[in-house]
């Protein structure tokens, strides 16, 4: 994500034919076809959905909403507390009042895609036929400032169960910018941040995986309001949020997110 500036630089130069040429039709057709009508972002009301009550009560509540939060505010709570919104949970959060994690669509840098959490679907056999994790580490992070803070929880967690089979790490990195959402941009950045594979042979991997698109309501189920900082979250095998951590670790975090996932791989 550090990189995204110079592909957006090149998606630049790649389009801005597409740009003369759109103006060239418009001098043509005085009417705009109906895909460059509509509007650049992708956080308006569907056309099909006009006509709903609820649909529009619904985007009043989200532009109410977001219209309260901004990067002005954002920055200024990251001034204030360094991105520690809140400590980290020192227990596990029993099972009975953990909360699901929201699904989630995501992408690999080589095209694979993905829906998050991988979890139990209580048949003994997961749709995706992929190993199901007693543990997930998922850390979700909007913006590039907040990599470091991802890493100051990842980076010992993947040193510690490197070896194990039933925990599996993700860092999720969420774009809504509606330029690198286009298709031939969104290729150009998967391929851009596509790294050769180094031949490591650890049982465990930092899965870096990429959600396009709009986030909004994902972000509401999770109560994420500040996008400038990174957020942790350690599931069980049915997708539940047994525990949470903010901004950036600290020895005592880290130490209670190690012994939280020892205890979710020896539950039954």
């Amino acid at each position: 994500m550090l990189r995204v500036n110079r592909v957006i630089n090149q998606a630049r130069a790649s389009i801005s034919t597409r740009q003369q040429l759109l103006n060239h039709e418009q001098k043509l057709y005085p009417f705009p076809p109906q895909h460059f009508a509509r509007k650049s972002s992708n956080r308006f009301l569907d056309i099909y959905k006009l006509g709903s009550k609820k649909e529009i009560e619904k985007e009043r509540a989200r532009l109410a909403d977001e219209m309260n939060r901004g990067y002005f505010a954002d920055m200024s709570e990251l001034k204030q507390h360094g991105g520690k919104i809140a400590m980290a949970n020192k227990i596990l959060i029993p099972a009975m009042v953990a909360r699901k994690f929201p699904a989630v669509d995501v992408e690999y840098s080589d095209g694979r895609k993905l829906k998050l959490p991988i979890i139990f679907n209580g048949n003994g056999v997961d749709a995706d036929k992929f190993a199901i994790p007693k543990a997930s580490l998922v850390c979700l992070y909007f913006r590039a400032n907040s990599q470091g803070m991802i890493d100051s929880w990842s980076k010992p967690f993947y040193e510690t169960f490197n070896d194990s089979k039933n925990v599996q790490l993700y860092e999720v990195s969420f774009i809504d910018s509606w330029l690198l959402c286009l298709s031939p941009i969104k290729q150009l950045l998967l391929r851009f941040m596509r790294k050769s594979s180094d031949g490591d042979k650890d049982t465990l991997q930092r899965q870096i995986v990429y959600s396009f698109g709009d986030h909004y309501y994902f972000r509401k189920e999770l109560k994420i309001l500040n996008l400038l900082t990174g957020y942790i979250f350690l599931l069980d095998k049915f997708g539940k949020v047994r525990w949470q951590g903010f901004g950036l670790a600290t020895q005592d975090e880290l130490s209670s997110l190690l012994s939280c996932t020892t205890l979710l791989m020896e539950e039954k």
